[in-house]
C-alpha cells in the first residue's frame, strides 16, 4: 500500500499519541481512561485542528467500522488537499454509536469534514498494519494475569483477523439488534476483565 507523505507524516504523530496516551508512569496500561478524558476535552481540543489534527482524532481510536477497506487504502495515498468528503465514505465505513455526537461536533468546526476523513484513514491504517501486535501487546498488558486459554480466544474472537466490522464481516450487516453495551461487557468478561456493576 502506498502512503502520501500526508498520512506517512501523520501515521508516526498518530501512533506517538497514541502510545503516550497508552500507559502511566508506572507502566500500566489505562488507554481506556484517557481515551474517555480526551473525547470529554473534544470541544476544547476544537481549535488545534488545522495545525495538530492528531490531538483531536485521537480522540475516534476505534470509533470506526470498515465495510469497505479497499476505499481506505485508495484514499490513504492522496495528499491533504485531494481527500474526499466525509459524506462520500458513507458506504466504506460507519461510525460507532458513541462516537456520532463527537463527528457532529468536529463537522461544525471549518476543517471538520478533512478531520473525520483523516481520523478514519489512520484509524484503519493503525488497526491493518501496525495495530494488529499493539492490540496484542495491549491485552497482554491489561490481562497479565490470564492464563494462554485466554489469550487464545482473544485472537479467536478478535477482529485482527483482517476481517472488519463489529462481527468481522463485511455485508454491511452490524448486527445491530443486540444490547451493544451489554455483549461489550460480557465479552470483556470473557478475556478476563472485571463487570462494571
Amino acid at each position: 500500500m502506498r502512503y502520501s507523505r500526508y498520512f506517512q507524516e501523520l501515521m508516526l504523530v498518530y501512533k506517538a499519541e497514541l502510545d503516550d496516551l497508552r500507559t502511566d508512569s508506572e507502566g500500566k496500561n489505562i488507554l481506556r481512561r484517557r481515551l474517555k478524558e480526551k473525547r470529554e476535552q473534544l470541544p476544547f481540543l476544537l481549535p488545534m485542528m488545522a495545525e495538530n489534527p492528531e490531538m483531536l482524532v485521537t480522540a475516534f481510536h476505534e470509533a470506526f467500522l470498515f465495510m469497505n477497506p479497499l476505499a481506505l487504502e485508495n484514499i490513504v495515498s492522496k495528499e491533504r488537499d485531494r481527500l474526499p468528503s466525509w459524506k462520500s465514505l458513507a458506504s466504506a465505513l460507519k461510525l460507532e454509536p458513541w462516537a456520532e455526537s463527537m463527528a457532529q461536533m468536529v463537522m461544525q468546526e471549518e476543517g471538520g469534514d478533512q478531520l473525520m476523513v483523516t481520523a478514519a484513514c489512520l484509524e484503519y491504517l493503525s488497526r491493518s498494519h501496525s495495530g494488529q501486535s499493539e492490540a496484542v501487546a495491549t491485552s497482554s498488558d491489561e490481562a497479565a494475569d490470564d492464563n494462554a486459554e485466554s489469550d487464545e480466544d482473544f485472537h479467536e474472537n478478535s477482529n485482527l483477523d483482517g476481517h472488519y466490522g463489529r462481527h468481522g464481516r463485511d455485508d454491511g450487516d452490524d448486527g445491530d439488534d443486540t444490547d451493544l453495551e451489554e455483549a461489550g461487557a460480557d465479552w470483556l468478561a470473557e478475556q478476563g476483565f472485571d463487570r462494571k456493576d
